[in-house]
């Protein structure tokens, strides 16, 4: 089994910044691709930005030169700093992790969302 443990979301400012952190856990043999969704009221889900396990990143055009994605292999967690927030922001910020169980297995797993609310 695998779970992921997202923290780091809240109530901020336009203009201001949030980090949020995600950690992985259980029989993890290895983590290939890491990335951040998020899911407005009455919208899809929609990626954010991943990350690959050798440091290669991928964002949505609505984030570029705001959010930066980066992880820690060494404690298999992701991080997103979220700079120059904006309302439209607004969402809950799921984590995505897929990689390989010790038992060779692929997985696949979803974090449980934490909320970022941009307002003055």
């Amino acid at each position: 089994q695998v779970q992921l443990v997202e923290s780091g979301g809240g109530l901020v400012q336009p203009g201001g910044s949030l980090r949020l952190s995600c950690a992985a856990s259980g029989s993890i043999f290895s983590i290939n691709a890491m990335g951040w969704y998020r899911q407005a009221p009455g919208k899809e889900r929609e990626l954010v930005a991943t990350i690959t396990r050798a440091g290669s990143t991928n964002y949505a055009d609505s984030v570029k030169g705001r959010f930066t994605i980066s992880r820690d292999n060494a404690k298999n967690t992701v991080y997103l700093q979220m700079n120059s927030l904006k309302p439209e922001d607004t969402a809950v910020y799921y984590c995505n992790v897929d990689g390989y169980r010790a038992s060779l297995r692929d997985f696949e797993v979803w974090g449980q969302g934490t909320l970022v609310t941009v307002s003055s």
